[in-house]
């Protein structure tokens, strides 16, 4: 009885050896074509793109094969413009309140190849885009003042020679357009300073202010409490130009204007009695002595007036304080957009 026992276990242990090594054979995952972007809570994915007057900037946008088995054959990869997609998003999103759409990159700012390679053995490749944002004048041609995407899709067909993942942000990349220079990003609001009238017992403060980009040396924020979400966000439009000229031995001075400073037909602004400025600090990480730290600090005086948000009511406000941003860079990482520690 005893051996008929010990036959029936060896029996079993033959078979599920054989078996787990079938298994193991197989493919256990679908080789399925991606893209690698990542969407962020508003569905879309940040493209940041190192502002180049007049120049060609490459962005590598990242395509994986997804599978536990090898990849035993060359590929042609499809890529396609996606408006329907875009379309549905800004329905979703912002129902009828078009003001506040993403809009459709225009082909005039980018260059895609209608298809990529993924070679055989491979697992991965790029799809490489060519922007082209900078005009003659060396000045910004995409008005940042609205929401830019260039929205692509993994082509599927039963003639290739792969299989388009099916999930949508897997076939599908929103990719949110965002220029950057030295001085563009997120800053912190809480020393910057919004007074309504000359009364300067209480502020209105934010928690943080975007800059954009204007040219390589010039970014402009939204004046007072305004940003991308208000529909008059463009009137209220405030440059600031980095200059070298030295107001200390840190402090360097800032030009500052609007775009629409007319007093009767726009938002009267002002620069302020005390000279705008900025400063520059920069420091290695003393854990991860890779890491750089860039802080960037910005002082600003002005006022403007709020035309219309009550019309036929012009509100006056004083601007005074401080924006401030922590620039973090990997200098392991080669390439600029990859390096920057983007919040």
């Amino acid at each position: 009885m005893k051996n008929i026992y010990y036959l029936f276990l060896a029996m079993i242990t033959v078979i599920c050896c054989t078996s787990c090594n079938n298994e193991w054979e197989d493919e256990q995952f679908k080789q399925m074509v991606s893209f690698k972007a990542v969407p962020n809570s508003d569905g879309v994915t940040s493209a940041y793109v190192r502002y180049n007057a007049g120049d060609v900037v490459k962005y590598n946008l990242p395509i994986i094969l997804s599978g536990s088995t090898m990849n035993t054959t060359n590929r042609n990869i499809h890529i396609a413009i996606d408006q329907d997609t875009l379309n549905v998003l800004n329905r979703e999103r912002y129902g009828e309140r078009e003001e506040l759409y993403y809009r459709l990159l225009d082909s005039q700012y980018y260059s895609i190849p209608d298809a990529v390679e993924l070679s055989k053995g491979k697992y991965t490749t790029v799809l490489p885009i060519e922007f082209t944002l900078g005009g003659t004048n060396g000045v910004n041609q995409l008005n940042l003042s609205e929401k830019w995407i260039l929205p692509l899709s993994i082509m599927d067909d039963p003639s290739y020679d792969y299989q388009a993942n099916p999930r949508k942000h897997y076939r599908k990349a929103l990719l949110n357009i965002t220029p950057f220079n030295d001085y563009s990003g997120t800053y912190s609001g809480t020393k910057y300073m919004i007074y309504l009238d000359d009364d300067q017992t209480h502020a209105f403060t934010l928690a943080n202010h975007k800059a954009y980009v204007h040219d390589d040396k010039t970014i402009f924020v939204y004046a007072g409490l305004r940003n991308i979400d208000y529909l008059d966000r463009q009137k209220y439009r405030v440059f600031a130009k980095f200059t070298d000229e030295k107001i200390d031995l840190q402090k360097r001075k800032l030009e500052i204007w609007s775009d629409n400073d007319d007093p009767v037909n726009g938002n009267a602004f002002k620069p302020g009695e005390s000279q705008s400025y900025y400063t520059v600090e920069e420091a290695y990480d003393a854990k991860k002595p890779y890491l750089k730290h860039i802080y960037i600090t910005l002082f600003l005086s002005y006022t403007f007036e709020d035309y219309t948000i009550s019309p036929g009511n012009r509100l006056k406000y004083t601007v005074k304080g401080t924006l401030s941003m922590q620039r973090d860079l990997n200098t392991l990482i080669p390439d600029e957009d990859q390096q920057i520690q983007w919040n």
